[in-house]
This record gives structure tokens, sequence and C-alpha cells, in this order.
């Protein structure tokens, strides 16, 4: 009797180390009975397998971050670049992802690669410069269709760094640079074209009432002067001529009308 009672307690303690797991709360686990996968998946905690019969592969269903290598490729408009990504993907239906393929992370890595060329190839140097959301939709499109057939999601997937050629660099370089000048260029003739009708209208004003003439060139014989220059060149006023003029025909012939006439 007493050796029953020790067989008994033998048995369950082999059953209790070799029939008891602990799931973590960031797995799930799916269960093998003699090679066949029990319907329900083992959720986070303490879950018992019979001994001998019962396999249990745990299922990490975190978000995964992997990052994509550079995958060389031709543009659609002829540039040769070089294109790296990153992918975020989880696991969502456990089962799936242990029986229907052999690892789901190496397949996932294999499409994306691949679909990471194809993008390339359909797009253009300045999509992948600037207009990458797009691309980025494009990639979650392409690979969400053979990651559903694995039970995995993809939560996102960016392009990280497009590597250009040395000469296409140095050609951009150029091309900014031209666009730059002729961006100066234009703002300097618009300013040009500004100042210019200023002053003409500045010339048609003075024009018409020469006193303002005459004090314009005072203030810049004052503007002149504070340059502390050793040499000073002044105008002579045409006024000031005519006054002399008129006071010697007044002095020479006394017949002659004076101004205030």
């Amino acid at each position: 009797m007493v050796a029953i009672v020790v067989l008994i307690l033998v048995l369950g303690l082999f059953w209790l180390i070799t029939g008891v797991r602990v799931v973590q709360q960031y797995e799930r686990g799916v269960v093998f009975r003699l090679g066949r996968v029990r319907g329900r998946v083992r959720q986070p905690g303490l879950t018992l397998l019979v001994p001998i019969v019962d396999r249990m592969r745990k299922v990490n269903v975190q978000v995964v971050t992997m990052p994509v290598p550079a995958q060389e490729g031709i543009t659609r408009d002829n540039v040769s670049v070089s294109v790296d990504a990153v992918l975020y993907f989880r696991v969502v239906e456990p089962i799936r992802a242990t029986v229907d393929v052999q690892n789901y992370g190496f397949a996932m890595l294999q499409v994306a690669q691949t679909s990471l060329r194809s993008i390339i190839g359909k797009s253009e140097l300045d999509d992948l410069l600037s207009g990458r959301e797009h691309l980025h939709r494009g990639l979650e499109v392409m690979l969400e269709s053979p990651a559903t057939g694995w039970g995995v999601h993809i939560d996102r997937v960016e392009i990280k760094d497009v590597s250009l050629p040395d000469s296409m660099k140095r050609s951009m370089a150029r091309q900014a640079e031209a666009d730059r000048e002729r961006r100066a260029r234009i703002i300097t003739a618009d300013g040009e074209f500004q100042a210019a009708a200023k002053l003409s209208e500045a010339a048609t004003k003075m024009a018409e009432t020469p006193a303002a003439m005459q004090l314009r060139l005072l203030q810049t014989v004052v503007e002149v002067a504070a340059e502390k220059n050793s040499t000073l060149v002044l105008p002579f006023p045409i006024e000031l001529l005519r006054f002399f003029e008129a006071s010697t025909t007044r002095l020479t012939d006394p017949a002659a009308p004076s101004d205030s006439a």
C-alpha cells in the first residue's frame, strides 16, 4: 500500500515537473498533441500539458523591428540608387505563424527585400527623396498580402535612407546652386525695376518743383561731408549763374528790364 502511494506521488511529481509550463504576457502557446495542433491557443499564465504526449511552442506576439538591408536598383528615370528600410510587424495568429510557414521572420525579410526592389523600379528619384509617404503605403500594401497568410500583421514600413552615386550628388548640388542663383537674379532684377520706377517718379516730382532739387542737393552735400573726405566737389547751381548773369546785364545796360518787372 505504501509503495502504491509513493508511486502515485512520484508520478504526480513527474507530471508537475514535465507538464506545467508558464506562458509570458508577451507570448502565446501553440500545443501539439501527438503531432497535431490543438485548436486552442494557450494564453499567458500557468498551463498544463500531458507529459510525453503534448509539446508546446511559444510564439512571441510583440512588435518586431526588422531592418531591411540596402537594396540597389534603377529608378524609373534611370538613376542608380541604394535604398534601405525598416519593417515593423507582429504575429496575430500564432497557429498560422507556426504551421503555415517555417520561419516567419526570415520569410518577412525576403518579401520585404523583393518588395523594396520592386518599389525602386516603379518610382522616380524625386519620389524616393521627397514623396516617401506614398511609397510607404505602397510597400505596406505589397507586404500585407503574404503576411496575412502567415498570421502576421504589418504595423508600418518606412524607407530609412537613400544613397546616391557621387556623380549624382554633384549634379544635384550644381542644379541646386543654379536654381538659387536664378532666384537671386530674379529678386535683384525685381528690386532694380522697383527702384527705377520710384526714381522716375521722384525725378518727375522734382522737375515740377526746382526748390525740391536744391533741398535734395543740400542733403546730399551733408551726407557726403559726414564721410570726412579731404576733397569735396560740388556742382554749381545753374540758378546762381542766372542770377549773376542778370546782375551783370543790369550793370552794363541800365535800360534793361529787371526780373522783378
